[in-house]
């Protein structure tokens, strides 16, 4: 796939469009109220629990919504399938990283992760602004790639040997091993799945692009492995998805569902240690 993450010194300021996805897991309100504060200019506010989630579903704690709704956030967005688009969050975190893989399941060709924060991008000299410019519709048509999602009924097939993927399981060793579980009801990790902690991808607070995040990469997976990640609630993954696509690595899925998803059945399969 290429180049995943972009810095600002790799573009054209005036050529991009700006997706704004800050949010905080402890205050759901925090992402709007720092959008309305200061934003980078013409940019829109993707949030995860509105706008990156359908919390209404029952599959996992932050479900993905419904194609027709994320295409009515495309459109209302103003976005076509091949703009230049950057979505940023503070820097290091797991929700710009969201952001961007939906926007490649939906077939936006030319979206990137902004390596820089908000902060490091004021800094830059980026345009900031605290209006909202309200964009003109678009009349765009995602075209869903499905190779990349793992649907539940996928993962089961791989827990039981029935296709090639390699699950790979994004939260902490602890959480992994089943030794502490803050969130979930119940402990432990989906079986067979591997382990690499998606905080291991960072370095400064911001996302190591360097060589020994790849070398930790490769002592866990293959490139030539099929791969499928998960964590949590399909959000701390997509960093691990991102930082396996920018290395190289072509064959990832994303179990966006997630271990909350999969606990949420009345028949499971968990695996501790």
């Amino acid at each position: 796939m290429g180049k995943v993450f972009k810095s600002i010194t790799d573009v054209t300021v005036k050529g991009v469009k700006w997706i704004d996805a800050r949010y905080s897991l402890q205050d759901e309100n925090w992402g709007k109220k720092k959008f309305e504060e200061g934003h980078i200019k013409d940019a829109v506010h993707w949030d995860l629990g509105k706008d990156l989630s359908d919390l209404n579903k029952k599959s996992g704690r932050h479900p993905l919504p419904d194609k027709d709704e994320l295409t009515s956030l495309f459109r209302e967005s103003e976005l076509e399938l091949d703009d230049l688009i950057l979505v940023y969050d503070d820097g290091g975190a797991p929700f710009a990283t969201r952001a961007w893989w939906i926007l490649q399941y939906a077939g936006f060709k030319n979206a990137f992760i902004s390596h820089e924060g908000f902060d490091q991008l004021k800094a830059s000299g980026v345009p900031v602004s605290d209006e909202f410019t309200k964009p003109e519709p678009s009349k765009v048509n995602p075209e869903w790639n499905e190779s990349i999602f793992a649907s539940r009924e996928f993962v089961e097939k791989t827990v039981a040997g029935e296709t090639k993927n390699v699950l790979v399981d994004a939260r902490s060793a602890e959480r992994y091993r089943g030794e502490v579980e803050p969130i979930d009801p119940i402990a432990g990790h989906i079986p067979g799945a591997l382990n690499f902690d998606w905080e291991q991808l960072k370095k400064d607070g911001a996302y190591d692009l360097g060589s020994d995040v790849k070398d930790q990469l490769s002592k866990v997976v293959s490139k030539e492995d099929e791969i499928t990640v998960y964590c949590g609630s399909g959000v701390t993954a997509t960093p691990l998805y991102a930082m396996l696509k920018h290395n190289g690595y072509d064959h990832v899925k994303l179990y966006i569902g997630s271990y909350s998803d999969w606990i949420s059945r009345d028949s499971i399969d968990v695996e501790k240690g």
